[in-house]
């Protein structure tokens, strides 16, 4: 193959998630969540269209050394994926474990469940995978900022000072391993589990290609949750679903703002374990980690290398308190 379309392949991979439905920063997403940020500043918040376009392509936000930063570790986090992907597990070797697994259980049948009318079965797989996936994606979340091991390398994340869509992929590789890893154990449990017991009615509900949950969250302004629009919901939505300006809140260095708001779409889970922040009304927030942890933190060095010596650290404080008498 000429070296041109090697080239035209290779960056058709790196920067495939802009016209793959399936990835929060697709393009048409992208597009609806300018169009609810505008509306948000002109008919809510009372600015005039110029003043609002202003406001939502400063050049302060999208140039800073924060969101450069992001843009520069999008593009070698996707290098890294494409290489290591194909060394980890695929969701259908998982799913077919489990099925397998599940004959093993006298108590249980395969199929037991398949009269149950399909369309039932589809909309409970498709509530169950979203559901599944947001729980555990908060429950990580969560661990990410209570165990120093895993804060090594989610701090990367918070070392961003401003906020952009880009943001959501500014994460160290190994976090990013470990996000895929639940992805893929969670899902494909779930899909062994629907298959085993309801048999071939096991299907989703799904918008281009995708869990129509997913697919709603996404258009709903998915992407305004890494922004510096502060869009708001009712006090009662905002104990079911994370608001823009309540994640906004969860990267704040405030300290009423610590440990707060893990949940992505849903924030029912951090209604129900005691972390979750309603949004305060558009107050300047300051974002990044405190004091000397946030020097160099745009630097590619202090995102990719630092947080493996910190993880070193801690492994050495471990070991430290297991051999003192």
């Amino acid at each position: 193959m000429p070296p041109i379309f090697v080239m035209i392949d290779i960056l058709s991979d790196i920067f495939g998630h802009f016209w793959d439905p399936k990835k929060r920063v697709f393009f048409g997403y992208l597009f609806l969540s300018i169009i609810i940020a505008l509306l948000w500043l002109v008919a809510i918040k009372g600015s005039d269209l110029k003043e609002a376009l202003g406001k939502l392509f400063n050049r302060g936000t999208w140039l800073s050394s924060s969101a450069i930063a992001d843009y520069k570790v999008f593009i070698l986090n996707r290098m890294f994926t494409l290489f290591i992907s194909p060394l980890l597990i695929s969701q259908l070797a998982i799913a077919t474990s489990v099925y397998y697994f599940l004959h093993s259980f006298d108590i249980f049948s395969s199929g037991q469940f398949a009269n149950v009318n399909p369309i039932y079965v589809t909309a409970l797989f498709s509530l169950t995978l979203f559901l599944v996936d947001d729980f555990s994606k908060y429950l990580v979340h969560r661990w990410m900022h209570k165990w120093p091991l895993l804060w090594s390398l989610h701090k990367v994340h918070h070392s961003a000072e401003t906020l952009t869509p880009v943001t959501v992929y500014r994460i160290h590789p190994l976090e990013g391993i470990l996000y895929a890893l639940r992805g893929l154990f969670l899902q494909g449990t779930t899909i062994a589990l629907f298959s085993f017991f309801f048999g071939s009615a096991v299907s989703l509900y799904t918008v281009l290609g995708i869990n129509v949950l997913v697919f709603i969250f996404h258009i709903a302004g998915s992407n305004l949750r890494h922004s510096h629009i502060q869009i708001r919901y009712w006090p009662w939505l905002e104990h079911i679903l994370i608001s823009p300006a309540q994640h906004q809140l969860h990267h704040s260095i405030a300290d009423r703002h610590y440990d707060k708001n893990y949940g992505v779409a849903l924030a029912i889970w951090d209604w129900i374990f005691g972390s979750l922040h309603i949004s305060e009304n558009d107050e300047p927030l300051e974002f990044g980690l405190k004091n000397v942890q946030t020097e160099h933190s745009s630097k590619l060095h202090t995102i990719y290398i630092q947080p493996m010596k910190d993880m070193l650290k801690v492994i050495k404080r471990r070991f430290r308190k297991l051999l003192k008498p």
